[in-house]
């Protein structure tokens, strides 16, 4: 096999990279492929297997054959082997990171980001390995009731293309710990690094614990969701996929959590720097670390009347000193988006913006001199109701919709009319007002002030259509455990004393 890590390049052969299936490095059993394009240059960076129903069965019992071992280790040692995940995959940062830029198109800057937070995710989940223990229920004295917690054995986690090597690492990290093998397969547009992460980890699990497993989602993805021995299906991506995820895991009755999409609202209060609050609206955004491809990016804002000219004017300065380019190169800040088909999606958003009646700000089609490669201008609408689609619709780009407001109350409603409910984000100089709203949000998690970084151990997922369950945190450890009761009728005394 030709490994993937350190081969991937511009002006290097393609790679023919496989799939890594209980320790052993694998092909398709159909010999499919898929292309790995270079979102800025279009040209061919290698191919991953096109895997099937006949390579989810290999390697859900590769993972079946792993999991009793793994469990045995014990928590301790689990978390040894983590810690020493981390270890490797921190060695190995820069190239991992490199790698992430070709295939996703991400700012290296927020690939190096991605790299130190999966790091750090590792660790977290290492440290909480442990905390998976149950409960006593109180009795007579002679019975002793008490449950614990099992892993499930095997888990299946399907990760998207925005950030594929710490989605891919960082979302296997809680299920490890608490004792289950697991599959992941990533977005069949950016798969390199996740073969990267095979590489990493067999000199550190043991063969089984962690496969990696490429394809798309209709035919791979499909056939792992509805495997009879697959009881946990994690799942983070759009909510159509979501759906049918659920749906198909059904047949099973599996367990299935997701995270899913947001429109996000940000409601900007009178009180505040309308200039710091558009910076800040910019960077939670998430362009400069993945070209606005993020679930929990802001893209929704409303504006306070009072301040809403300052603010918009403030907004469009900032996204017209983003530098779009190369993301390999660290002047940039703003590369393009992942693969063609988003690129048309984006661009499509765009133009039914200005078809519906919004004004470009700025923006609002591809860069001037960019000819190649799936770049997208950051993008600001003025202009906007809430009933346009860009208004409504998830365009995961950095596409952005400026609203305004008098009243507060018709903020948060306007707010919460959406399908969505991921996120929120509140700017105000009031704990008053930044209490009342963020009670009155339907969001599973809201920021007051903030860019859309989360503290380790904060609980992350949505409400309503952006998913089920709840991530990142001593939850998320649990969930991939079953919870089991035992009682104990102790035997009566011999009347012998025998």
């Amino acid at each position: 096999m030709t490994r993937v890590l350190g081969n991937v390049g511009r002006g290097k052969a393609p790679v023919h990279a496989q799939m890594s299936i209980g320790g052993q490095w694998r092909d398709a059993a159909s010999g499919d492929r898929l292309d790995c394009i270079d979102p800025t240059t279009e040209e061919l960076l290698g191919t991953v297997p096109a895997g099937g129903a006949a390579d989810a069965d290999l390697a859900v019992q590769a993972a079946q054959e792993a999991s009793g071992a793994w469990r045995a280790l014990g928590w301790t040692r689990r978390a040894a082997l983590l810690r020493g995940l981390a270890a490797a995959v921190a060695e190995a940062a820069e190239p991992l990171a490199l790698l992430d830029v070709l295939d996703s198109g991400n700012p290296i800057a927020g690939m190096r980001g991605d790299l130190e937070s999966t790091v750090r995710e590792l660790h977290y989940y290492a440290g909480l390995a442990g905390q998976t223990h149950g409960t006593s229920t109180p009795t007579g004295a002679e019975t002793v009731s008490f449950t614990q917690r099992e892993p499930y054995g095997v888990v299946v986690r399907i990760v998207p293309f925005n950030h594929p090597f710490k989605f891919a690492c960082g979302k296997a990290a809680a299920a490890l710990a608490a004792g289950n093998a697991v599959i992941v397969k990533p977005g069949e547009q950016t798969s390199l690094s996740a073969i990267a992460l095979a590489e990493v980890a067999e000199a550190v699990l043991p063969p089984g614990v962690l496969t990696v497993v490429t394809g798309t989602g209709a035919e791979l993805g499909e056939a792992l969701v509805a495997h009879p021995d697959v009881q946990r299906v994690a799942f983070t991506g759009s909510v159509p996929t979501g759906r049918r995820i659920l749906a198909a895991a059904a047949r099973n009755l599996a367990h299935v959590t997701l995270e899913l999409g947001g429109k996000n609202p940000l409601i900007v209060c009178p009180d505040v720097d309308p200039r710091k609050a558009a910076h800040d609206a910019v960077a939670s955004m998430n362009i400069a670390r993945s070209n606005g491809q993020s679930c929990g990016s802001t893209s929704r804002i409303y504006v306070h009347e009072r301040i809403r000219d300052a603010f918009t004017d403030a907004l469009v300065e900032r996204v017209r000193e983003l530098r779009v380019g190369d993301p390999c190169d660290e002047t940039n800040d703003v590369g393009p988006v992942a693969f063609a088909a988003h690129h048309a999606r984006v661009l499509d958003h765009i133009e039914r913006a200005k078809a519906s009646g919004a004004t470009v700000a700025t923006g609002g089609s591809r860069p001037f001199g960019l000819d190649r490669g799936y770049f997208v201008e950051p993008t600001v609408f003025t202009d906007v109701t809430d009933d346009m689609p860009i208004a409504r619709e998830e365009v995961f780009g950095p596409v952005m919709a400026v609203m305004g407001f008098s009243d507060l109350d018709d903020a948060v409603r306007r707010a919460n009319d959406t399908q969505y409910g991921l996120t929120a984000n509140v700017y105000t100089r009031d704990l008053r007002v930044a209490h009342r709203l963020a009670d009155r949000l339907q969001a599973g998690y809201v920021y007051v002030n903030g860019t859309g970084r989360r503290p380790p151990g904060s609980p992350f997922g949505g409400w309503k259509a952006s998913g089920l369950g709840k991530e990142n945190s001593h939850e998320e450890l649990l969930s991939y455990t079953r919870e089991k009761t035992i009682t104990i009728t102790l035997p009566a005394d011999d009347p012998d004393g025998s």
